[in-house]
């Protein structure tokens, strides 16, 4: 069998000389699947996910992507491999533009950008409404599309989301979670972490739940969602 596109294998580790968040924890996602971690506050799903991107130093375990060890390189060389990650928070430059947040997303090209620019507005196609606005200005939903629009001007294989629809409306979530779908149809790998966990989970080809650091149940979407036992403890009921 083929490795998948993306794993992080056994992975224990925490930040700084800290205790361990994570116990051994796996992830492993496919070419142009969706992989979702969820379970409760303070399980480590963001700390894993930051873990794969390289913002904590590995005790143990690794990473690698398309079969290559990247577990020793930083989130900059990760990108350069094909990594995008979209944080929680302060994910947007509130005072520049739309088009200059995704401008800012293709630093590292040195190739045409504008096909990519165009292909995120036929994404989000808000965005080329208010291309010219400044990005601080836009409502919760449209901020996250810009995030997520910025990301993809890296011409990413692996695009992680932390949070995607923290704070927005159940119609916004809705679009934005189509909207995914539709990335990881063009070939794209997605991680993401996500407090809506019965929605992230429809949509997902696997997912985990991680409790205190490790895994506690890893299935399709569908397995995990017809899982009584998961549904009780972290889906109410």
């Amino acid at each position: 069998m083929a490795e998948p596109h993306l794993i992080g294998e056994a992975m224990t580790g925490g930040y700084g000389r800290g205790a361990d968040i994570l116990q051994g924890c796996t992830l492993s996602v496919d070419k142009g699947e969706i992989a979702v971690i969820v379970g409760p506050n303070g399980a480590g799903k963001s700390t894993a996910m930051k873990a794969v991107f390289g913002m904590l130093n590995l005790r143990e375990g690794s990473v690698r992507i398309g079969g290559e060890d990247i577990t020793h390189l930083s989130p900059q060389d990760r990108v350069a491999k094909g990594m995008a990650f979209v944080p929680q928070t302060s994910n947007i430059f509130p005072s520049m533009t739309v088009e200059e947040n995704l401008e800012m997303g293709a630093f590292l090209r040195r190739d045409d950008i504008r096909p990519t620019i165009e292909q995120v507005y036929d994404l989000f196609p808000i965005l080329r409404d208010k291309r010219r606005q400044p990005a601080g200005e836009l409502s919760g939903g449209q901020r996250q599309q810009v995030a997520v629009g910025r990301a993809l001007m890296t011409q990413p294989s692996v695009l992680m989301l932390d949070e995607p629809t923290a704070g927005v409306s159940p119609i916004v979530m809705d679009e934005l979670f189509d909207r995914i779908i539709e990335v990881a149809r063009a070939g794209i790998t997605i991680l993401m972490v996500e407090q809506n966990a019965r929605q992230a989970l429809e949509i997902a080809d696997k997912g985990y739940v991680l409790v205190q650091g490790a895994n506690a149940y890893t299935g399709t979407g569908a397995e995990l969602m017809a899982d009584d036992e998961v549904r009780r403890t972290f889906l109410g009921g």
